[in-house]
């Protein structure tokens, strides 16, 4: 070993030189003026734009009677089956020790989640939360099947 620790050497590759730095003059008439105010007038009307879409999302949203299990948070519900009941896929839902049978277009959690689709192993939901901003947006959450939920005694 230590004789072929004598004999072998490292190969290093050298390293190469570096880029010779060239400055160059700032020229401001070439581009853009970050303060013209047509510029600024524009993104502030789209800004004002987006604002007004996002609250048409939650407009529909309180107009309209909350249905029982929209009282409970998304985590203290539990998917526990699926069936299908007069060709329509239902989901039934476990929440504080009772049993609900929700379809696609009911609504789930303190979030306005909508029920868009049911499978036998999950229920999808658009939500319409606000995000760090305050804006309105949609968000897609997912139920999933608990397997295994039943307490034997």
């Amino acid at each position: 070993m230590q004789e072929l620790r004598a004999t072998t050497k490292p190969r290093v590759k050298p390293l190469s030189e570096p880029k010779q730095f060239m400055p160059q003059d700032y020229v401001a008439h070439t581009g853009v003026d970050p303060f013209d105010p047509q510029k600024l007038t524009q993104v502030l009307r789209r800004d004002s734009a987006q604002s007004a879409t996002n609250v048409s999302l939650i407009a529909p949203e309180m107009a309209r009677r909350k249905e029982p299990l929209e009282a409970y948070p998304l985590d203290a519900m539990k998917m526990v089956g699926s069936l299908n009941k007069s060709g329509a896929p239902t989901a039934l839902i476990n929440v504080d020790k009772l049993l609900y049978q929700v379809r696609a277009g009911n609504y789930l959690g303190q979030n306005y989640g909508k029920i868009t689709a049911i499978t036998e192993t999950n229920i999808q939901l658009r939500e319409i939360v606000q995000d760090s901003s305050g804006d309105w947006i949609e968000r897609m959450v997912t139920l999933e099947l608990q397997e295994g939920s039943g307490e034997k005694k």
